[in-house]
């Protein structure tokens, strides 16, 4: 498989990959930079939206436009890209939104983390479509990668200092498990943003190390793809079936003499086949 250049550009922190099916685009972000990225492959058009605050990530919404986990809360824009409201605001000096993702009903879980990553200064929430929050996990430090099983039995979740790719259980009276699926502690870097592909398996960026590797639903590496930057941080299936792997990238305290490509959109053509995500409900 060969790793192909989708943008180049010099994204300071480059995150949150996520396929919009009903645009047939590409939505990215870029954290501190205050940008949210529209990339349409088939076409090769690319949409910029600054933001006024830094952005964490960004979803489709179901009757369109975007929900955007924000440095202080939860914004929604129209599909015009006008009209902002909060959904949610809750203003913690220090602290931002980080990445996100849509469950399978709908609801949107965002994380968060502080500037200066004081342990335990962030946390995962659950958003409801009117708004309501729901505290999934409290206290965490890097609220990162987070994606569903196909059949959205479980979750998998990132908190990037414990260096574990976990698995969360949910009982029928809306208990959340958490335990570990993989100790990464033996591979270079530190697990960031992940994928779940239609087999199960868990694709994780390694932030500090260069790779993007998937593991088995039983926690065993199967797979390691290098890359030519060392500062990965999501990874999602995009494109026409879900074959294609888009991987962000972060450009921030890199020498861009040594790597050029740093803050750029990556892509792995016919890396497998991903699953469709959902939009937000709200």
């Amino acid at each position: 498989m060969a790793l192909d250049v989708a943008i180049r550009a010099r994204a300071e922190l480059g995150e949150g990959p996520t396929w919009d099916p009903a645009a047939g685009r590409l939505i990215w972000v870029d954290i501190l930079g205050s940008r949210v990225h529209l990339f349409d492959p088939a076409t090769g058009r690319r949409t910029v939206l600054p933001v006024e605050q830094h952005v964490g990530a960004a979803k489709p919404r179901a009757g369109g436009g975007l929900v955007l986990n924000l440095r202080d809360g939860i914004g929604l824009y129209e599909a015009d890209g006008t009209g902002f409201r909060w959904l949610h605001r809750e203003v913690v000096p220090g602290r931002r939104g980080n990445d996100a993702a849509v469950a399978p009903d709908g609801s949107l879980w965002a994380g968060s983390m502080r500037y200066d990553e004081a342990p335990g200064g962030g946390s995962l929430i659950r958003v409801d479509a009117d708004g309501t929050v729901h505290t999934v996990l409290p206290e965490v430090t890097i609220s990162n990668g987070l994606g569903w099983s196909p059949d959205g039995a479980r979750a998998y979740y990132v908190d990037t200092p414990t260096r574990r790719v976990d698995v969360l259980t949910f009982t029928d009276g809306g208990e959340v498990r958490r335990a570990p699926l993989v100790d990464t502690s033996s591979v270079p870097g530190s697990p960031d943003g992940l994928t779940v592909d239609a087999d199960g398996c868990v694709w994780v960026a390694f932030w500090g190390g260069g790779a993007v590797r998937r593991y088995t639903p039983a926690g065993e590496l199967d797979r390691t793809v290098r890359l030519r930057v060392s500062q990965p941080t999501a990874c999602a299936f995009g494109g026409t079936g879900l074959t294609d792997l888009y991987i962000t990238t972060a450009a921030v305290g890199t020498d861009p003499a040594v790597e050029p490509l740093a803050g750029s959109l990556l892509v792995l053509p016919d890396a497998g086949r991903g699953l469709p995500q959902p939009a937000f409900a709200g």
